[in-house]
């Protein structure tokens, strides 16, 4: 019932309650119950608003307006039986236990399936692609380009920032600006997306995989600095998920050793640590803007750099090499890592409103934690660590580390079969066939113990309170399954129906 707890309203409630939970509820339906918490009825925006014609008012009790001729269903259901029930007309069916107490709902709308992520537009962005279109200025020059690069520099506290195509291009012009390449050792953790190892190959340099800590899962400061060796140049810390590497350590061992450092931060636009923002304690920071980022361009990306001279070498490599000065004439073998002003516009108008989707982030991330809560030890919350603003890019979710892959798989099928899409983490890099004989220091057990326990939630700032309650309680349900709680805890594989 705590997943749902927001659609409750008590039968002796006044009317102004009952108003008061639907504009809450997001769901335009409150579920009516009496003293010992058992469904009595229901109330839609459209009940309401019939009762309040016929002369209800706002001092009346909840079982006044309530309707008693509804639909509710025992909670263990199947599920395409529950389905028949939904339509245009029935957007929502509870679901009841056997004493008749609401445990659960089934929601038929535009919403009913959860995707993993999804963009918000809520500001200016038609409004920019329009004058983009009507200026003419939709490719790679154009006043919005500038205008996002000059905001985006403000937002992290820096004085430049160079847009790109997408954030593995970003990474990938980083490390050729800085001068990595052939015959260099780069440092990057085994849990990640593909993009940073691929960046370091494309860049002819040499990657060497590292381990991550089992509770931010983050790189291993520790296995770092076993790693390194004459050849190394540089490390690659990941923000992953959100989470902000340990920074202090890593900027001392890159320091005690003359190293450069590239912070993959295509995750973590709007976490800090100690103030600073992601991407500006290294020698570069690397941005994403793919759909599914805090702000999204479609695709596209963003560099900062320490140093202005290597962000105007960037700035040329990003230009097929082209000399500034001399238009055609080029000094450098560069690349066509240009975002255009299409992009730039759209960049732009996200980011006027990054605090409010932000602050949507943080509001889904603690509504996952009070909905999940209690339920340690067969799950693992995501941690923050003290002195760092975690953006909750994802939400992940680690099982107890005694399950098998397979237990891990099938909760997600059952969550996508509630209209949930979860995802499963990345793989671990050394795993996966084109970096199995790359170099890695150690067995790297934690990415290999993480990757096939965990999963991440939707994480869209789309994604309502009534939603997220919604969410856990699916996982609350399904943890209650005959046998289930026990599986998890031996690691046997599957799960009782």
């Amino acid at each position: 019932m705590k997943g749902i707890s927001n659609l409750l309203v008590a039968e002796h409630a006044e009317v102004r309650e009952v108003m008061r939970s639907l504009d809450q509820s997001g769901l335009r339906i409150v579920l009516v119950v009496d003293a010992k918490g058992i469904l009595r009825g229901v109330v839609t925006d459209g009940d309401l608003r019939r009762a309040l014609l016929a002369g209800a008012t706002l001092d009346d009790p909840a079982f006044k307006v309530m309707n008693r001729a509804f639909v509710a269903l025992h909670a263990e259901t199947p599920r395409d039986e529950v389905e028949m029930h939904l339509s245009n007309r029935i957007s929502l069916v509870p679901l009841v236990d056997d004493n008749g107490i609401p445990i659960d709902v089934v929601v038929h709308n535009r919403r009913h399936y959860i995707p993993a992520a999804e963009p918000l537009f809520e500001g200016n962005e038609l409004n920019y692609v329009i004058d983009c279109v009507e200026s003419g200025w939709i490719s790679s020059q154009g006043a919005y380009i500038r205008r996002f690069e000059s905001l985006f520099a403000d937002y992290c506290g820096v004085q430049d920032a160079v847009a790109v195509a997408n954030g593995t291009v970003a990474l990938h012009l980083a490390l050729r600006s800085l001068g990595v390449g052939v015959g260099d050792e780069v440092l990057v953790p085994d849990l990640t997306f593909a993009a940073s190892i691929n960046a370091i190959l494309h860049a002819g340099a040499t990657p060497v995989i590292v381990d991550v800590l089992p509770d931010t899962l983050t790189i291993d400061p520790a296995a770092v600095e076993s790693a390194i060796s004459p050849r190394t140049k540089a490390i690659m810390p990941v923000h992953l998920y959100g989470q902000m590497c340990h920074m202090d350590a890593l900027c001392n061992l890159a320091q005690r050793h003359g190293l450069l450092m590239v912070e993959d931060a295509a995750e973590a636009l709007g976490s800090r640590e100690g103030g600073r923002h992601a991407g500006t304690f290294g020698d570069a920071g690397t941005f994403s803007f793919f759909g599914n980022k805090l702000i999204t361009t479609g695709e596209g990306g963003m560099l900062l750099f320490r140093d202005p001279a290597v962000a105007s070498r960037a700035r040329m490599l990003r230009d097929h090499g082209m000399d500034p000065q001399r238009r055609y004439w080029h000094i450098e073998v560069g690349y066509n890592y240009r975002m255009t002003n299409l992009q730039a516009a759209v960049g732009l108008a996200q980011l006027e409103h990054i605090d409010a989707l932000l602050a949507a982030k943080l509001r889904l991330a603690a509504r996952y934690r009070i909905g999940l809560s209690g339920l340690e030890p067969l799950i693992e919350l995501p941690t923050t660590r003290q002195g760092t603003l975690h953006s909750y890019w994802n939400f992940p979710v680690l099982l107890m580390s005694t399950v098998d892959q397979r237990v891990r798989d099938d909760l997600m099928q059952r969550l996508r079969e509630a209209g949930v899409d979860p995802r499963p983490l990345f793989h671990p890099l050394h795993e996966m066939p084109p970096y199995r004989d790359l170099h890695r220091q150690g067995e790297c057990p934690v990415s290999s113990s993480v990757s096939r326990r965990g999963f991440t939630l939707p994480s869209s700032p789309k994604v309502t309170d009534a939603e997220a309650d919604y969410i856990c309680g699916t996982i609350r349900r399904e943890l209650d399954r005959q046998n289930w709680r026990e599986q998890i805890k031996t690691g046997a594989g599957g799960c009782s129906a």
